[in-house]
């Protein structure tokens, strides 16, 4: 593999920096917000950080013929900054790190968080073509959540609130995610869940998961929710509204991505809120 700039650069681009950042963030902060030493928690964001990047090389790895056949504009194998072989090597050195990474935290959060990166490889390699494609995101998310808890000295399991509104998340941000490639992706023959309902009916079923997601981080806490919680609540209505207004309006417009995507975010942020609540 040439390590030039060039390849730094492509890889940079293949790991998909936007979700890599947002979920290793999330998880760091999940750890921090509840009670992980330090140590512990960096030890978890390293983990966490290799899965990801094994993730985003392998998704960009197997979709190269892909990518190529639609010439779908920003991928590093389109514009020739590195091949599919380059990603499979990078791929690889990334799950051997994060193994030992995952397993340094326990043997059973180990484990949880080894699944989760298994179930996100079975989304590249087989389940995004079908209609189970929400299936890893929905998995993998829940066990994130479970993962950061078990990590701690005490191993305590996560609330059930926390890892059911982490899963929807999840099946929330496939179904926003796939949007700005519906086309693209319907021409190269993957055939997902969203791929089947279509657009409209995606947007609406993103919108709809991550408001759900919204409901139980606010009210699945025990004890009334805190002003931040009902701050964070209404925002996410809020924008819920805008994006199936905008959808509604023009089903091809990129603002109810943009709304699915923000009402994410605001759920992220009323879980890690959550903090030690979420531990039990």
């Amino acid at each position: 593999m040439r390590w030039s700039w060039r390849a730094v650069r492509g890889l940079a681009l293949a790991c998909h920096p936007g979700p890599t950042v947002v979920v290793t963030g999330l998880a760091a902060a999940l750890a921090a917000g509840t009670g992980s030493p330090p140590a512990t928690t960096l030890l978890i964001a390293a983990a966490v950080l290799t899965g990801q990047l094994s993730v985003g090389w392998s998704n960009d790895w197997l979709d190269a013929a892909r990518d190529l056949a639609v010439a779908r504009a920003g991928k590093p194998v389109v514009v020739g900054l590195l091949d599919a072989r380059e990603l499979r090597v990078a791929a690889a050195l990334a799950v051997a790190a994060c193994v030992p990474l995952s397993l340094a935290t326990g043997w059973v959060p180990g484990a949880v968080h080894l699944l989760a990166v298994a179930s996100a490889w079975a989304y590249n390699l087989v389940l995004k073509r079908t209609v189970l494609s929400w299936l890893p995101y929905a998995v993998s998310f829940g066990l994130l959540v479970q993962f950061v808890t078990l990590a701690q000295p005490e191993r305590p399991v996560a609330a059930w609130w926390a890892t059911a509104g982490a899963s929807l998340l999840g099946f929330g941000a496939h179904a926003a995610n796939v949007l700005p490639d519906l086309e693209d992706d319907a021409a190269t023959g993957v055939s997902g869940l969203p791929h089947r309902l279509g657009r409209a009916r995606t947007t609406l079923m993103a919108l709809g998961a991550l408001m759900a997601a919204v409901v139980l981080v606010v009210l699945g806490p025990a004890g009334p929710p805190s002003p931040a919680a009902w701050a964070g609540g209404g925002a996410a209505v809020m924008l819920a509204g805008i994006g199936a207004a905008a959808s509604r309006a023009d089903p091809r417009s990129r603002l109810p991505f943009t709304a699915a995507m923000a009402v994410a975010v605001v759920c992220v942020v009323v879980l890690v809120l959550a903090g030690p609540a979420i531990a039990g």
